[in-house]
């Protein structure tokens, strides 16, 4: 089992706004099909506010009307944005998938910080957010509705 870290570095709050504001499709690893859980919340909201959706589950077909994908790599679509809602020990393999997809960020959701695949995302060029809901940053810093 992996230890629970805290970021070594995270964007600033202009930083993370322009992540959001440029960002055009969301994948949201590990989401669930269940109301209730914050990766559906979060995802529900996500698409309300104007991004493309693309759910990631091998579970599932399809999740809030969007077809749900097993892995990244069966994307077909840029993905601006890997929304990650898995345990600590998926990381490293969602961040060297994200990178061999060509993400342009890799978000780590609240509770979720891992340091060497955050450097190991960095260096091929992604953008990296660690221990921050795409929801409350989104909300916090752009309000409601997309800003364009």
């Amino acid at each position: 089992m992996i230890d629970c870290e805290l970021p070594r570095e995270n964007p600033n709050d202009p930083e993370i706004a322009e992540i959001l504001r440029s960002a055009k499709t969301i994948a949201v690893v590990g989401i669930s099909h269940k109301e209730h859980r914050d990766s559906h919340k979060v995802a529900k909201y996500l698409k309300e506010q104007g991004y493309t959706l693309i759910p990631v589950n091998p579970k599932y077909k399809e999740v809030l009307g969007e077809p749900c994908y097993p892995d990244l790599a069966s994307v077909p679509m840029k993905i601006d944005i890997v929304d990650i809602f898995r345990n600590i020990e998926a990381i490293p393999g969602i961040v060297d998938e994200a990178i061999r997809v060509g993400a342009g960020c890799v978000w780590m959701q609240l509770g979720l910080a891992h340091n060497e695949s955050a450097e190991k995302a960095r260096a091929a060029g992604l953008k990296v957010v660690m221990n921050k809901c795409t929801k409350v940053e989104h909300h916090r810093l752009l309000g409601d509705g997309r800003k364009e």
